[in-house]
């Protein structure tokens, strides 16, 4: 896999919008947080721009300015400013040689998942799953998410095991261990990307998936949809995070836990529920694209490969 550096103090980190906007106010706090982690912070224009309400500028303005990052011999590494919609759109408008030859570290989650499958695949690229500027760093992460992001963006070396913070605990769905690179993220997008030229690959690797906001019912139809499509069949191992507000809204019927006990059990790959990844109050890095081992008798995720150099 092309890697990024690991990033030291001094070093730029370009906040590039490549989905939903943020205003004004909560873009300049989160630069003001990463100015006082150490780092000189480089804005993409489309962090201040909205486009149809819910989009920070076209796909074409997003695209060319995502790839003006990975081209900028200033920038370090990428953050993404936020998730919320519009990653998919320009999908087919990146320079996917320009982002292998200048492989860098980029963190991101949610809608970033499509940006993740894309790079990993078409540009070799190992990415960080992690909190965001206007999303996360702007209101102040925990200590525990702090940890593991800092660890990941400034260690040349692999996590090791990745432990939930103490209440948390882990839960063997089905046992077994499997090993591979993780792939994977928000399950609306990973099933948003099924049938197009940027299905996420799940052949000989570890399946992680995590969600907001949707029912039951819903998450139903998305893992289906990844059942019909092969991609359980595929996967060495399925990691889950964490659901945050997906309870049935307006009838009693299946739980998130119901839905999983029905749909990917029967699959019988190793499994752990509860990793505290995702929409949560914690959310930790998650390396995509480097090797991890799943032990999910043990309860352990431990990964194996540095995500940066």
């Amino acid at each position: 896999m092309n890697k990024g550096k690991a990033l030291r103090a001094g070093d730029t980190i370009g906040v590039v919008a490549t989905s939903s906007p943020a205003t004004e106010e909560v873009l300049v706090k989160s630069i003001a947080v990463l100015e006082s982690w150490g780092y000189k912070v480089k804005v993409s224009g489309t962090c201040r721009e909205t486009y149809g309400g819910y989009l920070a500028g076209t796909p074409e303005q997003r695209a060319f300015e995502l790839n003006a990052m990975f081209a900028d011999d200033e920038v370090d590494g990428i953050m993404c400013m936020r998730g919320g919609y519009g990653a998919p759109q320009i999908l087919s408008l990146l320079d996917y040689d320009c982002i292998a030859q200048n492989p860098k570290l980029f963190i991101g989650y949610s809608d970033i998942t499509a940006l993740h499958a894309a790079f990993g695949q078409q540009a070799g690229l190992a990415t960080l799953h992690g909190p965001m500027a206007t999303s996360d760093i702007a209101h102040g992460l925990n200590d525990w998410s702090k940890q593991y992001l800092m660890r990941a963006m400034t260690r040349p070396e692999p996590l090791g095991q990745i432990l939930n913070p103490p209440g948390e605990e882990l839960v063997c769905l089905v046992e077994g261990v499997a090993s591979g690179p993780i792939v994977g993220g928000n399950l609306a997008l990973v099933a948003a990307l099924m049938g197009t030229p940027f299905q996420l690959d799940t052949r000989g690797k570890l399946l992680f998936l995590e969600d907001i906001d949707e029912e039951p019912y819903r998450i139903d139809r998305m893992l289906t949809q990844l059942a019909l499509g092969g991609l359980f069949d595929d996967c060495a191992g399925v990691i889950i995070g964490t659901w945050t507000d997906c309870e049935p809204k307006k009838r009693e019927g299946f739980t998130v836990w119901d839905v999983f006990q029905n749909i990917v059990i029967p699959f019988q790959k190793p499994t752990i529920w509860n990793v505290q990844i995702g929409h949560g109050t914690t959310n930790m890095a998650l390396p995509l694209g480097v090797e991890a081992t799943l032990d999910a008798s043990g309860c352990r995720l431990t990964i194996e490969e540095s995500v940066t150099v």
